[in-house]
């Protein structure tokens, strides 16, 4: 037979018993059988590496460790899911479909099993599988496309695909089974290292590793949920359809989907599954619901930060009993001091808990919290711990009543307690405690991303007085940082080096690593497509800020505070004198809109309000929330509300989607 032909036999025969292995889970051959024939190929790849293609299961795990996952951004943002823990929010979620869609028009949901792991993009070109991404920020997320290259129930080329899906990108959850994991972790524990806590915790961390031959030994697998793509849904009718779609393309999709005509259907398939859900091999944690219509997805729309037609049914949290040992304080980057429960450890949900937070001083009161005290705790969203219950006819005799510290735990200065807030707040600016979180908080990951600069060596950085703020990091030097202890030479080069290339880190990282209050990733990504220069975001006005699409009153107000701070501009001063980058990017469409200013209102059809928003910047405009005899131009989609009487009685202009569009395109 000839070589090239033998090796295309081969390729197909193997990604077809990879499907039926891993997807359908109805092996055709035996292991041996497989190896033989996947040994074979490799054979002859391996002498003929001119006929190697990129979907050849030959290919599956990459040579070479990677040294960094590059920033991808998704062709679609990959919003999140809103939560809701009671049968009450689900009801009112469904009164808020109803009430946004035509009176009596009708609508049925799609539910799915919420798997518990990692959120992944995967993108298809003319069948292959080409790049894979985390979710990220929601807007950009990391390449890693090597690590899942090695799952194999995800096919490199896809089965029974025409034209019509020549371009396809497929959202799916990635997890980690339980048989994974407790393979995984009785081999750590052989080997004398750590165990893991729970599966998603380690299913994530594996996506993360940069050399793929040790993620392919992970076991991890997927669910794909969700189908992006030009032909949906003019040839795909409704979401449970693409679903079944994504079957006939080899990709693994949970069997447990289900439409639901009513909102009493959806809870009757979430009480079922919250029962059902420890005989399953993998974790869950709730449901998703979802309107099947994605016509009428499309006019529900979206938030900022999440979908307006699908909802996310959390399970109750698995609650068990435990004693307080202690009450401790934390101290918080903006002064906020926490209460916090050390525990007796004690399991829950795949983890072992010894610590537990209060909330703040009034929890404590309401629920007369004591040290000693038995209680009940459980993991809020199966994730963070809280004591929610006191076991009172358990408790010892005598029992004090707890005492809300006056002071500072770090620093003793007096606490300080305002009536529109339950915190308790360090005034102390220079409190050594916030200082610590601030600079932490500024190197992380989603901010400037300061390699080497964990928490522990912030801590010594501050302990030994090299740093006071977030600017005295750009004066280390190599030789300070290697004279403290645990450091040395290496993690010094490795820390000068981050520094170096945090300087070159984007406007508007640098605008979230500052730790303004309320200023997320998504309200700094609008201030720096917006201003495009730290100097102009400076100097802003707060009443021109609360006009920005997205950031309104308070954020404004909290900008506007932080920026006439004295303390504050010395730091950015310092920034500025290191090197740090103060610019976006002047890449700009062109200036169509030069000196014109847009109120958008009600729900667009071919695109979010935050991409209008965008376009609109891009030409040289200005998006604002409110409207006024300095706007120019109201661009109204349907449901529009009462901004488009205000524009009518101004006599401002009022375009629709179609207009927008033709005046982008001139």
């Amino acid at each position: 037979m000839e070589i090239k032909k033998e090796i295309e036999i081969l390729r197909k025969e193997l990604q077809q018993h990879d499907y039926v292995y891993y997807v359908l889970a109805q092996p055709k051959i035996s292991d041996f059988e497989y190896d033989k024939k996947l040994k074979r190929l490799e054979k002859l790849e391996q002498s003929h590496p001119e006929y190697i293609t990129p979907d050849s299961p030959t290919q599956r795990v990459s040579g070479e460790p990677t040294k960094e996952f590059a920033n991808i951004r998704h062709r679609v943002p990959m919003l999140s899911l809103a939560n809701t823990y009671s049968e009450q929010e689900l009801r009112d979620f469904d009164k808020r479909i109803k009430g946004l869609l035509e009176p009596e028009e009708t609508y049925e949901y799609v539910t799915e099993l919420k798997i518990d792991g990692l959120a992944v993009s995967l993108v298809f070109e003319n069948g292959i599988f080409v790049r894979g991404t985390t979710r990220g920020d929601g807007i950009t997320g990391d390449d890693i496309t090597n690590n899942l290259r090695t799952i194999k129930s995800i096919p490199l080329r896809l089965i029974q695909y025409d034209d019509a899906f020549h371009d396809v990108e497929v959202r799916g959850e990635v997890y980690m089974p339980h048989g994974s994991f407790i393979r995984l972790n009785k081999k750590r524990e052989e080997d004398g290292e750590p165990l893991f806590a729970n599966p998603r915790n380690s299913a994530a961390g594996s996506l993360k590793m940069q050399d793929a031959r040790l993620v392919a030994e992970r076991g991890l697998d997927i669910f794909c949920y969700q189908l992006i793509d030009h032909t949906y849904p003019v040839k795909i009718p409704n979401h449970f359809e693409a679903l079944e779609q994504l079957k006939r393309l080899g990709l693994p999709v949970n069997s447990s989907a289900c439409k639901c005509q009513t909102i009493e259907e959806v809870l009757s398939y979430c009480h079922e599954w919250e029962t059902k859900r420890d005989t399953l091999p993998y974790e869950i944690d709730g449901v998703v619901i979802k309107v099947n219509d994605p016509s009428q997805q499309i006019r529900l729309g979206s938030t900022a930060k999440s979908l307006r037609w699908a909802i996310s049914f959390k399970f109750k949290a698995r609650q068990v009993k435990t004693k307080i040992e202690k009450i401790t304080w934390q101290v918080g980057r903006t002064g906020a001091v926490t209460p916090v429960a050390e525990l007796a450890p004690v399991h829950i949900a795949g983890t072992v808990v010894s610590r537990a937070t209060l909330h703040n001083p009034e929890e404590i009161e309401r629920k007369d919290i004591r040290e000693g005290d038995a209680v009940l705790v459980e993991k809020g969203g199966d994730i963070i711990p809280k004591v929610v219950q006191v076991l009172e006819k358990e408790r010892d005799s005598p029992s004090k009543r707890y005492q809300i510290p006056k002071n500072c735990p770090i620093c003793q200065t007096v606490l300080k307690r305002s009536e529109d807030e339950a915190a308790l707040r360090c005034p102390n600016y220079n409190c050594k405690a916030q200082i610590v979180r601030r600079i932490e908080h500024f190197s992380s990951r989603g901010a400037m991303d300061i390699e080497g600069l964990g928490s522990a060596a912030v801590e010594m950085l501050v302990n030994n007085n090299l740093i006071r703020d977030i600017s005295d990091l750009y004066q280390l030097k190599k030789g300070q940082i290697s004279e403290l202890e645990g450091l040395g030479e290496k993690s010094a080069e490795n820390l000068i080096s981050g520094l170096e290339k945090s300087k070159k880190q984007t406007l508007d990282r640098l605008i979230f690593a500052l730790g303004i209050p309320y200023v997320g990733v998504t309200a700094a990504r609008i201030l720096a497509e917006y201003f495009r220069d730290m100097d102009l975001l400076v100097s802003a006005d707060q009443t021109f800020l609360e006009q920005l699409f997205g950031i309104g009153e308070k954020i404004a107000e909290s900008i506007s505070d932080f920026f006439t701070g004295d303390e504050n501009r010395k730091i950015l001063e310092k920034l500025r004198d290191a090197g740090v980058n103060f610019k976006g990017s002047e890449e700009k469409a062109g200036d169509l809109f030069n000196g014109k200013s847009f109120v958008l209102t009600g729900t667009l059809q071919g695109m979010t309000r935050d991409e209008a928003s965008k376009m609109i910047i891009n030409q040289g405009g200005k998006v604002t929330s409110s409207v006024s005899k300095a706007t120019n131009f109201v661009l109204a989609g349907e449901n529009p509300g009462s901004k488009l009487d205000e524009a009518k009685n101004l006599g401002i202009i009022i375009i629709d989607e179609r207009e927008f569009m033709k005046m982008v395109a001139k």
